[in-house]
């Protein structure tokens, strides 16, 4: 199966300036267009689509600062348009406007082109307990965060370091109950869990 998610891999790349047809990409998976949507999204962390759309404007963006072309060109060879719908897409993606990152040579976002590979995890082993509790009230600061699916979440690390002392200490006071001290909490995630998608 990993095999046929790379071809499916190698087919997107050579078709990125052409319309990406998801039912000849599900043959090439040899699956259904529903369960390749599905699986690529439980391993990619985001839609396939997103994916697609984030590669062409990696590919476009090279081209953009490499002077190939004019901008409306190399909008409609990325499917796009017009040159205002590249250039919303393109800010989206990198921040700015493709004009401005033409003119000023700016640092752009690269969307890496995709690999599934085989990892086998979870040979050590964890002690847990499960246990039944009457109801208690969970107290303390909330934000909302994207979900980051590999290394730090910064945005959770700010707003840790956003608490003041005073609170931390109001709330360790009221930590009545194992496990004792201040804990983490989440909540209210997106049922997609994809990369991006906000949690309380």
């Amino acid at each position: 199966m990993l095999e046929r998610l790379n071809q499916t891999m190698d087919h997107i790349e050579r078709h990125l300036d052409q319309p990406v047809d998801v039912a000849e990409l599900a043959r090439v998976a040899a699956t259904s267009e529903y369960h390749l949507r599905r699986m690529f999204s439980a391993l990619a962390g985001m839609p396939l689509s997103e994916y697609i759309r984030r590669r062409r404007l990696t590919v476009a963006g090279a081209e953009v600062l490499g002077g190939r072309g004019t901008l409306l060109e190399i909008a409609t060879r990325y499917g796009y348009g017009s040159g205002e719908a590249f250039a919303r897409a393109f800010r989206v993606v990198h921040g700015v406007s493709p004009g401005e990152a033409r003119r000023t040579g700016s640092a752009l976002v690269s969307q890496p082109r995709l690999t599934f590979r085989l990892t086998v995890e979870g040979s050590n082993s964890m002690r847990y307990r499960v246990t039944e509790r009457p109801a208690f009230s969970v107290v303390g600061p909330r934000t909302r965060v994207p979900l980051v699916h590999t290394g730090p979440n910064q945005a959770i690390i700010d707003f840790v370091r956003g608490i003041d002392r005073q609170t931390l200490e109001r709330l360790a006071e009221l930590s009545d109950q194992e496990p004792q001290g201040i804990v983490a909490v989440c909540d209210d995630l997106d049922p997609s869990r994809a990369e991006g998608t906000e949690l309380d």
